[in-house]
C-alpha cells in the first residue's frame, strides 16, 4: 500500500527544501471507530496500531517527529532540542531533518515557512488555540519578518458544520471588532432550545484575520471539512470517539 496516495501535499510556494504533509483517515492499520490511519496514542486505539501506523510514515519523513501532548494552549516547542513529548501546541525548526507535526480531528493544522526556507513552524488552532494566540506565539517563535512568511492552512471543520455559543464569540470579537465577520447566526437560533444565542464560526477565516493582523497575507490552503468529508477526514465534532490526523513539516 502506498501512503503517499492517502496523503494531502501542501498546494503553496513554499522554497523546494521546506517538505510538507497531511495525512488522512485512509491507508492504515486502525480499525473502527479509529478507521485506518489513526495516529493518536491517547484517543484509545490499540497502541500496536497506532505504533504500526506512525513506523510506516517513517519511508515518508527524514526522522521521528516530535510529537507534541496538545493542550489547546500557545506552548511552542522546538523540534531541534525538543525533549520526549513536550507539551505544547505548536513546534518550530531550524535544522534540517527536524519534524515538526500537529495532530487534528477538527482543529486547523497551519503550517508556516519564510521565503528562503530557513525555518518551519506548524501549530494546531483550534477555536481556543486561536483566541489564545497560538499563531502569533509560533511566528514569534519562529523569530521571522512575518511579511516575509507563508501559511497553509489544513483541514479543519468548516463554518456551516461549527456551532458554538456566545462565548466563544465573544472570546474573538472582544479582541477583534472584525473577528464577527467570522460569525453567522445560526440557522437553529431562536428556536426555543433554551442554550442561549448559537452561532456558525468559520474557523479559516478566523485565522486569516490573525495571520493578516501580523502582517501574513500570503495564505494557501483551506476548503476541506472535515466533519462533512467522512471518508477522508477524522472528526471529533461529527463522531466523538475516532482518530487524529497528523499535519507535518521539515527542512529537507
Amino acid at each position: 500500500m502506498n501512503l503517499l496516495e492517502h496523503c494531502i501535499i501542501p498546494d503553496w510556494p513554499a522554497p523546494a527544501h521546506v517538505k510538507a504533509l497531511q495525512t488522512t483517515r485512509q491507508g492504515g492499520m486502525s480499525v473502527a471507530p479509529y478507521d485506518s490511519f489513526n495516529l493518536g496514542s491517547h484517543v484509545g486505539d490499540n497502541p500496536l496500531a497506532v505504533a504500526r501506523n506512525r513506523m510506516s510514515l517513517n519511508a515518508l519523513l527524514p526522522s521521528e517527529p516530535v510529537w507534541l501532548e496538545q493542550v489547546h494552549g500557545t506552548v511552542v516547542a522546538n523540534a531541534d532540542h525538543a525533549s520526549c513529548l513536550p507539551q505544547a501546541d505548536a513546534c518550530i525548526a531550524r535544522q534540517r531533518s527536524s519534524v515538526c507535526v500537529v495532530m487534528t480531528a477538527d482543529c486547523l493544522p497551519l503550517l508556516l515557512c519564510d521565503k528562503q526556507g530557513t525555518v518551519v513552524g506548524a501549530a494546531h488552532a483550534g477555536w481556543k488555540g486561536l483566541a489564545a494566540g497560538v499563531i502569533e506565539a509560533t511566528v514569534q517563535a519562529m523569530n521571522a519578518a512575518p511579511q516575509n512568511l507563508i501559511a497553509w492552512m489544513g483541514p479543519t471543520i468548516s463554518r456551516d458544520a461549527f456551532e458554538v455559543g456566545e462565548e466563544v464569540r465573544a472570546a474573538f470579537v472582544e479582541n477583534d471588532p472584525q473577528a464577527a465577520s467570522a460569525f453567522a447566526p445560526s440557522p437553529l437560533m431562536g428556536e426555543g432550545r433554551g442554550e442561549g444565542e448559537k452561532w456558525l464560526a468559520d474557523i479559516y477565516a478566523l485565522a486569516r484575520l490573525r495571520l493578516n493582523a501580523l502582517g501574513i497575507t500570503q495564505i494557501y490552503g483551506g476548503g476541506y471539512c472535515t466533519w462533512r468529508e467522512r471518508e477522508k477526514f477524522f472528526s471529533y465534532r461529527r463522531d466523538g470517539v475516532t482518530g487524529r490526523m497528523g499535519t507535518f513539516i521539515w527542512l529537507e
